[in-house]
């Protein structure tokens, strides 16, 4: 019966474990040491006591169940994010706060191992790859002081007694330096190996297992269990499995077998995720390849002692992982406290880091942080220009634009009511210039009238940057052309502007470890593929058990009506510090919505095309489904609700506007979610703009069909002093409908100063179902200051309101 307890109490501690990090503390995800090196980077994870509580939490209970990892790894990440709370507790600089965070690692190792040197230099050669920025000082005095509280509270050593067993044996001689050549490549080569394959093992948990992190870590202890209780009883105690290796007292067969042994079940138990480091699992497999060297070399007679070979085979293969030929040095010198060692570990340390950088270069927790999306080669060598970001990941993206045909006593009353010194001009939806206060000084100077059009006032053609160019880029033409501002495009459609503030404040969030991080792509994790039938596609928005079925009647009406297909489309966002393609995700509430969005689809017995994606934001996700699938039309839902001022329908349906190339459909439904059928009475303003034509020409006779019997009325608004009799648009758009559909179409002429309020009431005396508005980017976005008679009305309205950006408006 005592052989099932260890496979019981590892899938018992894992799934607890697994428990703790996904619902308390997600950061306290595996190892921990590449966490602190991307925060140490300045890249922007979190880092605090939830993170420090939930790492020591996680890793007394899987480690302590049997699982094969270190505890180096999660004292450094504890060390850190406790250096980090404290920073928090007590406000400092950016920099001085980065300083404490390598001192709370280099605590945290020194008090693994009692290595206060190894604590130091390893945060130095690994975490942070240079000293110009570390306080030597108060990174030692937080080694010393973990270092000698762990030894008080009896945290024991590695099980090296030096001076009891073997420490006077250990002698250097010339003539063994082959050996330990050959020692240093043998291990560097399976360090490289080992890191290869613990990539690969994540890889396989992550995608090829696809199981929750409670389940992983669960499936890992089981394993780990199970193996080691079938296993002589010197694998179940660690200390003195190693304390075996390194004083050269085991066998051949047992070295190999412990080998193997730490080998796979380390590759189980990093690949699940559990909590727990590398350091004591490399230096263990490093020992026995060191031993299984030195006992054929004695064979030969060609060493002394085979238990200095135990001991730097385990410095080689730490360097074959980490990658860090000093710490690898000075860990095992300080466990032994021998002088004679510190040349034999020189020679193995630097030909294993050699061998294993020509084998599979870089370390593990290089090759971790960029599985996650996280270039820290790439940022450091960047952090000064800011080369790895572009100009759309900094750039202002709600602009305050004037429409060409302004005069220039408006522009003049634009400019006393805001604080920007320039705007860009606009003309059907186009960047055609920019004017600014200069312009406006030198159409006084020219003694303009009030009435000129600042067509006539505006730079032309004004100097532009992609949104993908880099901030180098950016910089150079601002400097060159001696500018304060760039408009940001996409072709010719305006999508931002970026200016000399907005790299100031990219810097300072750099300094301060706040730096945004470049956009990833979307991933797509699921998606159905039938025939393509149709000449193009509609694309669904699904986020609403509520609304699928309104917004997928609406599209199949459209679909029908233009020959389109139905794509559905279902996005999950996650952290921005996260790889879209590496975080797991949960997709069973999106399957669901889909296969809701396909029962109703079938009903129209049409096929249409679904799927989801992960990313870190829904409004590009959205934006690269449409172009890659070279949508016509996105459908999307709105609440109405959640005002925030400077926005105006929020951030998703705000950046589609401006963005999307095809039409938009934004639907705010009633509340009351009145059922398909009911929808017969339909208001539409005519604005005379291309919108509202589109809305009526192509959209309107496929949207009717939601009714069992629609009736339109039609109106237009003048205000005071304009001329009512200018409705040749309304009567001519009636026209239009009554010879395409068969229905009740009406019209209404309007003379209010108030439109917005005007079509509200008119929509209440008709107890409409519907209004459709069509209204352009500028309309939409420009007049959010001003007020927004779309949004207004979508958001005060009882009923439905369908909103229409007309593609190339």
């Amino acid at each position: 019966m005592g052989g099932i307890y260890p496979p019981i109490g590892g899938a018992g501690g894992g799934l607890i474990a697994g428990t703790i990090i996904q619902w308390i503390a997600p950061e306290a995800y595996g190892s921990g040491v590449p966490q602190v090196k991307a925060v140490l980077a300045r890249v922007p994870l979190v880092l605090d006591l939830r993170t420090a509580l939930g790492k020591l939490i996680a890793a007394v209970i899987s480690i302590g169940s049997g699982i094969v990892l270190g505890r180096e790894g999660p004292t450094i990440q504890v060390g850190a994010a406790l250096a980090s709370q404290l920073s928090q507790w007590f406000p400092t600089s950016a920099e001085y706060r980065r300083q404490l965070i390598a001192a709370g690692a280099s605590a945290g190792l020194a008090a693994a191992f009692n290595t206060p040197i190894t604590g130091v230099l390893f945060v130095v050669e690994v975490l942070l790859q240079d000293t110009s920025s570390f306080s030597l000082g108060t990174g030692i005095l937080a080694a010393f002081i973990g270092a000698l509280i762990s030894r008080q509270l009896g945290g024991g050593e590695f099980s090296i007694d030096s001076t009891t067993r073997y420490g006077a044996d250990i002698q250097f001689h010339a003539t063994e330096i082959p050996i330990y050549i050959i020692v240093g490549i043998v291990t560097g080569a399976a360090g490289a190996l080992f890191n290869r394959g613990l990539m690969l093992s994540s890889k396989i948990f992550r995608r090829g297992i696809g199981l929750p992190i409670p389940m992983r870590l669960a499936l890992a202890g089981l394993i780990c269990g199970a193996i080691i209780a079938s296993l002589p009883p010197d694998f179940r105690d660690h200390t003195g499995l190693r304390a075996l290796l390194v004083t050269g007292e085991s066998n051949t067969s047992l070295t190999i077998l412990a080998f193997l042994v730490h080998g796979g079940l380390t590759l189980i138990a990093f690949g699940s995720g559990s909590p727990g480091g590398l350091s004591a699992p490399s230096l263990i497999m490093g020992t026995a390849l060191g031993l299984l060297v030195g006992n054929w070399a004695n064979t030969w007679g060609l060493i002394h002692n085979v238990k200095t070979y135990a001991l730097v085979g385990g410095s080689g293969f730490f360097c074959g992982v980490a990658r860090a030929p000093v710490s690898a040095v000075i860990i095992i010198f300080e466990l032994v406290g021998n002088f004679e060692i510190v040349l034999p570990l020189m020679i193995v340390a630097v030909v294993s880091y050699f061998v294993a950088e020509r084998v599979y270069p870089s370390s593990i927790y290089d090759h971790i942080l960029t599985a996650n999306g996280i270039d820290i080669n790439s940022r450091s060598d960047s952090n000064s220009s800011l080369t790895n970001l572009r100009a759309r990941d900094v750039m202002q993206s709600k602009v305050e634009t004037l429409d060409s045909s302004m005069l220039l006593k408006e522009a003049i009353v634009a400019f006393a009511n805001s604080h920007h010194r320039g705007f860009p001009v606009l003309a059907k939806g186009k960047l055609v210039g920019i004017i600014t206060q200069t312009d406006l000084v030198r159409a006084q100077e020219k003694n303009l009238d009030g009435s000129t059009p600042i067509s006539a006032v505006m730079t032309p053609d004004p100097v532009t940057i992609s949104a993908q160019s880099s901030l180098s880029e950016v910089l150079y033409l601002l400097n060159n052309y001696q500018l304060s501002r760039l408009p940001v495009t996409i072709g010719r459609e305006l999508v931002g502007i970026i200016t000399r503030s907005d790299i100031i404040r990219a810097e300072s969030e750099q300094l301060s470890g706040t730096i945004p991080q470049p956009r990833q792509p979307s991933y797509p994790i699921y998606q159905t593929r039938p025939p393509s039938t149709g000449r193009s596609k509609i694309l669904v928005l699904v986020n609403n058990p509520k609304t699928v079925a309104p917004l997928m009647h609406i599209a199949g009406t459209i679909a029908q009506g233009q020959d389109y297909e139905i794509e559905c489309l279902h996005i999950i966002t996650v952290n921005r510090n996260r790889s879209p393609m590496e975080t797991p995700v949960h997709s069973g509430k999106a399957r669901r919505l889909l296969r809701q969005a396909q029962q109703l689809a079938k009903q129209w017995q049409m096929e249409i095309h679904t799927q989801i994606r992960v990313s870190h934001d829904t409004a590009q996700a959205v934006l690269e489904v449409s172009q890659e699938e070279r949508a016509a039309v996105i459908i999307l839902g709105w609440r109405g609700k959640d005002f925030t001022p400077g926005r105006v329908f929020g951030d998703v349906v705000d950046v589609l506007i401006r963005q999307a190339v095809c039409h938009v459909l934004v639907v705010r439904l009633d509340k009351a979610l009145k059922p398909i059928g009911s929808w017969n009475r339909w208001l539409v303003p005519v604005a005379g703009g291309p919108n509202a034509q589109i809305a009526i020409q192509e959209f309107l006779p496929s949207l009717i069909k939601l009714g069992d019997k629609p009736q339109i009325e039609l109106c237009q608004i003048f205000k005071p002093d304009q001329n009512s009799s200018d409705d040749k648009l309304m009567y001519a758009d009636a026209s239009f409908l009554k010879d395409r559909i068969h229905c009740p179409v009406n019209t209404n002429k309007i003379i209010s100063n108030a439109i917005a309020d005007s079509i509200l009431d008119l929509a209440n005396q008709r107890q409409t179902d519907t209004i459709v508005l069509g209204a352009s980017r500028e309309s939409f976005l420009n007049q959010a200051v001003k007020g927004n008679i779309p949004e207004t009305i979508a958001r005060q309205s009882p009923c439905t309101v369908i909103l229409l950006r007309a593609a190339n408006s």
